[in-house]
């Protein structure tokens, strides 16, 4: 019991607000690609709740360092689909600039890339994971446990892991990723198994990189859930579950499919810090 209580204490510590800073930390906003679904609200609502037609959002990844150390936050769609956009029935796809060539402009390559956070095992945000083998990878245990079944999702571009032993951490429940309360994965499940959003301290005020919990701005003030989610019930709550810690610590919420939401981070080569 006493053991229990001091683990919930220390998960206290690292959700509030007073962890001081342990080493500074700036992020980064990457074009990953983008996506115009063709139907949204057949897509995106299991209520009907979108006017139909057409959608365009963006993949965004990000690139956190703390200290000297570097976090991939998401891998985006395939850099396959550069000057190969992808078009079908459902969706087209285009991707414009691949993740190691955007990290080259401001002096990282991918062997400085010593963790990989995955917000959720759809394609269209572990598309560049390969190019990142050696690092390790953070993904919520629940989506590892479904990944690593026979009839698990395809996840080709996780390979490294999957199949050639690289190394993993299952996330259950929240890890404070570098243990100072600076970075912390998120517990947001409902959307796949294991998702999980990304709390990022930043000396100018706390992000949350919501992951797929959220796929535009219109689904925030109505809860809307797609039809392809793996758990309803769990992805209300953790939309509750964010929206009331964002309102708590004050944190800005970034939705990584919403133009509008990147926006409010500065635009690549630039940094928030």
């Amino acid at each position: 019991m006493i053991r229990k209580w001091a683990s919930l204490a220390a998960a206290w510590w690292v959700l509030g607000a007073a962890a001081q800073p342990a080493a500074p930390l700036s992020l980064w906003r990457l074009d990953c690609g983008s996506a115009t679904i063709k139907d949204s609200n057949s897509f995106f609502s299991d209520t009907s709740a979108y006017p139909p037609g057409p959608r365009t959002v963006t993949d965004s990844c990000y690139l956190i360092r703390h200290g000297d150390l570097y976090m991939l936050w998401d891998a985006g769609l395939p850099d396959g689909l550069i000057g190969h956009p992808s078009d079908n029935p459902v969706m087209s796809m285009r991707v414009d600039a691949g993740l190691v060539a955007q990290l080259a402009r401001i002096g990282v390559n991918s062997e400085q890339i010593s963790l990989l956070g995955i917000s959720h095992y759809h394609g269209d945000h572990i598309g560049q994971a390969y190019r990142f083998g050696g690092a390790k990878l953070l993904i919520g245990k629940g989506d590892w446990v479904a990944l690593k079944s026979p009839d698990g999702p395809d996840a080709v571009p996780l390979a490294p892991w999957i199949r050639d032993g690289g190394k993993v951490e299952p996330v259950a429940g929240d890890l404070d990723v570098f243990g100072d309360g600076e970075v912390v994965m998120l517990s947001t499940p409902g959307h796949t198994p294991g998702h999980h959003s990304l709390l990022v301290r930043l000396a100018s005020g706390p992000v949350i990189l919501a992951g797929d919990l959220w796929h535009f701005n219109e689904q925030v003030a109505i809860d809307g859930v797609p039809p392809f989610n793996t758990d309803r019930a769990q992805t209300l709550a953790s939309m509750d579950r964010i929206k009331r810690l964002a309102a708590n610590i004050h944190a800005k919420v970034i939705i990584q499919h919403e133009p509008r939401d990147i926006a409010r981070l500065p635009a690549f080569p630039q940094a928030a810090q």
